[in-house]
C-alpha cells in the first residue's frame, strides 16, 4: 500500500492528513491475502512524515494445539517515521539517518506501507496461536482432534518416575 506524500513534504512542520485504509493486502508475508482496515494520520515532521494508526485484519493461522486453520483476528498500532531519500523541490538526494533499519519515502514521493505492516503484524500474532480457548488438541497416540471427538485408545502409562510422588498425593 502506498500513499503519496510529495505536497505533505512542501507543507509546514506539523501539517497532518488523515486517511481511510480499506485494502486486500499480503499482511504477513506469506502469500495469502485478507483486507487491512483502518484509520491513519501522516503528521510532517522537520525529518520527514511521521505515520500513525490502527489497523485491523485478520489472518489465517494453525492452532497450535490440534493443527486446524483458523481466522485470528489482529490489531497493528503503528507509529513509525518516514524519512524522503530525495528533497521534494530540487530533487537531490538526502542522506538518510544513522538509525538501522529505519523506513523511507521513495524517490516518486511514495510512503510504502508493506514492510512496517508486514513487522507489526508478525508482532502482533501470537506465539502459541489457538483456535479457542479450550482446544483440547491432538490424540498422542492416534493423532485424532479431540476437538472433533474422542478416540478409542488407551491412555498412556504413566512414567515410573512419578510413582513416588503418586504415593504421597500428588497426580500427573
Amino acid at each position: 500500500m502506498q500513499i503519496n506524500v510529495a505536497q505533505q513534504l512542501r507543507s509546514a512542520i506539523g501539517t497532518v492528513k488523515e486517511h481511510d485504509v480499506d485494502v486486500v493486502m499480503d499482511v504477513t508475508g506469506d502469500g495469502n491475502t485478507s483486507w487491512l482496515q483502518g484509520k491513519v494520520s501522516l503528521t510532517r515532521t522537520d525529518r520527514g512524515i511521521l505515520f500513525n494508526g490502527v489497523l485491523k485484519t485478520d489472518v489465517e493461522l494453525a492452532c497450535s494445539r490440534c493443527l486446524s486453520p483458523f481466522p485470528c483476528p489482529l490489531t497493528l498500532k503503528i507509529a513509525e517515521e518516514y524519512f524522503p531519500t530525495v528533497d521534494v523541490v530540487s530533487g537531490v538526494p538526502l542522506p538518510l539517518p544513522d538509525e538501522f533499519g529505519c523506513f523511507t519515502i521513495d524517490e516518486n514521493h511514495e510512503l510504502d506501507l508493506t514492510d512496517a505492516v508486514h513487522q507489526y503484524a508478525l508482532l502482533a500474532i501470537p506465539m502459541k496461536p489457538l483456535c479457542r480457548q479450550d482446544c483440547a488438541g491432538l490424540c498422542p497416540v492416534c493423532g485424532q482432534n479431540l476437538n472433533l471427538g474422542e478416540c478409542n485408545c488407551l491412555p498412556p502409562e504413566a512414567d515410573p518416575r512419578w510413582a513416588k510422588l503418586k504415593q504421597i498425593g500428588f497426580s500427573q
